[in-house]
């Protein structure tokens, strides 16, 4: 198998090209990082972009939601699959610049071209549901009641296999104009991190369960 994704023209970016990249160590290190992502499709003729759940297992990205959803209804039709550009960011930093016109951020981010299908085997579909909750909380999936046939048949569940793909990568402190560094304006880069806070247990939780150890090493 070859290390890298084929650029396309969808793939290829118009601006900063310098910032793309297609090998699989770092688009699957930025879709692991990750859970949340915005699906974009077209309904009705018009551009529709929602916010979902996601993982990624091997060389492909799982989505799911409820069996009524408008996009899993488009992607079970009568001639099955949904086109779809699928989207995953980190801000990593505030690149703050003398001027407002070079601030920007540093960011890793996946964009995702394909036909997203519904995975109709039974095994693929639990294992695609037990890689979403782990991919939220690692390890969770073995620490709850797994889905029952009544929940299976009202949940469904998209794959969108990873051919199309590219990452763009933003790193580094502002690019400032020669003839402004001298203006007395703070300049640099503010990290931006993501953290948890201590887990907040339900009211009706038994005093004798204990807060897992994946929860207390967040």
């Amino acid at each position: 198998m070859p290390d890298a994704y084929e650029p396309t023209e969808r793939t290829v970016p118009t601006r900063s090209k310098e910032r793309a990249a297609y090998d699989h160590a770092m688009v699957h290190s930025i879709l692991d990082e990750a859970y949340l992502c915005h699906l974009g499709f077209v309904r009705d003729g018009a551009p529709v972009v929602l916010p979902t759940l996601y993982a990624r297992l091997g060389d492909r990205v799982y989505f799911h939601g409820s069996t009524g959803s408008r996009p899993l209804r488009m992607a079970g039709a009568a001639d099955p699959g949904l086109a779809v550009c699928l989207t995953v960011t980190h801000v990593d930093g505030l690149v703050l610049a003398r001027s407002a016109f070079h601030h920007s951020i540093n960011y890793r981010s996946v964009m995702i071209h394909g036909t997203a299908y519904p995975v109709t085997d039974p095994e693929e579909k639990r294992t695609s549901l037990d890689v979403l909750v782990d991919a939220v909380v690692p390890g969770r999936s073995q620490d709850s009641r797994p889905a029952n046939p009544r929940e299976l048949a009202a949940t469904a569940v998209l794959r969108l296999d990873l051919n199309e793909v590219s990452a763009k990568v933003r790193t580094g402190p502002p690019n400032d104009e020669p003839e402004d560094l001298e203006l007395p304006y703070w300049t640099g880069v503010l990290p931006v991190v993501k953290s948890y806070g201590a887990p907040i247990p339900a009211a009706d939780l038994a005093p004798s369960v204990a807060i897992p150890e994946y929860l207390t090493g967040r």
